[in-house]
């Protein structure tokens, strides 16, 4: 249940908010650290900036049309690699603004950039390397990925 909660109103305000197209894939929340959200220091763990990055990714998924492009296919988000780095803490029911952009990918991975502010403080940013895997054949180029988005539209 760690944030189920949260990942179902990012999917549900995602029908309300405008289609994102490949070109400037980038998402922005706005959020506040919650009870679960804090360690023994009563600000946020450092373990869960990487969990809110993904509900960034979920919205980019459902705004594009990749969340039901892999559910058809029955393929899998995967993160091979992500990093952060913490500037200042955010604290118990402190509000914050968290973005993730899509900036560019290769023959295997989507590359993101991401970021954590209050105000125009920056709190923490990182980047991490994703790719879409299909069970049993292996890692979907992200060309393919966005095709299948593409038929999935005129479909």
């Amino acid at each position: 249940m760690n944030l189920i909660f949260r990942m179902l109103w990012v999917i549900g305000r995602a029908f309300f908010l405008p289609r994102m197209e490949r070109d400037g894939l980038a998402s922005t929340l706005n959020l506040r650290v919650l009870p679960n959200d804090i360690d023994i220091n009563f600000h946020m763990n450092n373990g869960r900036y990487l969990t809110i990055c993904d509900l960034n990714r979920v919205d980019v998924f459902a705004r594009t049309g990749l969340l039901k492009a892999m559910f058809r296919r029955n393929w899998i988000p995967v993160i091979a690699e992500h990093t952060m780095t913490y500037k200042k803490p955010l604290n118990l029911f402190q509000p914050y603004q968290v973005s993730l952009e899509v900036l560019h990918w290769d023959e295997k991975y989507f590359y993101m950039a991401h970021r954590f502010l209050v105000g125009d403080r920056v709190m923490a940013e990182g980047t991490s390397k994703g790719c879409v895997y299909e069970r049993g054949v292996g890692v979907v180029a992200p060309e393919r990925a966005l095709a299948a988005v593409e038929a999935d539209r005129k479909a």
